[in-house]
């Protein structure tokens, strides 16, 4: 079973062997609180079986919304414990990258980070496999130029932000997918997961983290307090 809650588009995606069973993808504003376990427990019902019967389970950890993050993790982890099944955690943006199979090109997956930041990496298609060229990372929009040097498909939330300075600024290197930013990521984070499972690994339950890249406001605030006069 795949979770994704990094955005406000999640959901969740059951796989067998033969592929995808189901996939149920949200972009609704209600909070992953009120529809998660709901979404989970439809998913197992209309796939006739029970959560018992699902074998490992994936994550993604991030980046993405703090809270999302949170649900998604602390309810994977859950049922984890409850199912005894391995879990795994997933890239966010690997598992958007995931989603254009057979791209010819770079893939440059983004998400508004907000502050003037977008979430990014660079991954680019091998057969079978996502090889990735720059890790996930937290940076202004003019700094991500300076990485792309040949055309790159980019994708995600963020382009709803800054398609226009990506075309402005990277001219024809700038290419975009039809599909972008309308697309679940719950079925490539269940694939990812299930090879990553199927190789032997598994994550520490204890250790295993949301992927946020830099300070909550809260923490920041927190922060705040403690920092030295002047500084």
């Amino acid at each position: 079973m795949g979770i994704d809650t990094s955005t406000m588009q999640g959901g969740v995606a059951l796989l067998s062997g033969q592929g995808v069973v189901c996939e149920y993808t949200l972009n609704v504003k209600a909070t992953y609180s009120e529809r998660l376990l709901p979404l989970i427990d439809r998913a197992v019902q209309d796939a006739g079986i029970t959560l018992g019967q699902v074998e490992g389970l994936a994550v993604a950890v991030g980046p993405g919304s703090f809270t999302g993050l949170r649900i998604g993790l602390s309810t994977a982890k859950g049922l984890a414990v409850a199912g005894g099944q391995p879990l795994v955690g997933i890239s966010t943006l690997e598992a958007m990258a995931w989603t254009l199979p057979f791209c010819a090109h770079p893939i440059c997956p983004i998400l508004d980070a907000r502050k003037g930041e977008i979430y990014c990496a660079l991954f680019r298609h091998e057969g079978d496999r996502l090889i990735r060229l720059m890790d996930d990372a937290a940076v202004a929009p003019d700094r991500l130029l300076s990485y792309i040097q040949q055309p790159t498909v980019f994708l995600g939330d963020g382009l709803a932000v800054y398609e226009g300075l990506l075309r402005s600024e990277l001219k024809e290197l700038a290419l975009f997918s039809p599909l972008a930013g309308r697309r679940g990521c719950a079925a490539a984070v269940a694939e990812l997961g299930r090879r990553l499972l199927l190789d032997g690994h598994r994550d520490d339950l204890a250790q295993l983290a949301p992927h946020y890249l830099r300070p909550s406001e809260a923490e920041l605030k927190y922060l705040g307090r403690f920092a030295p006069v002047g500084s």
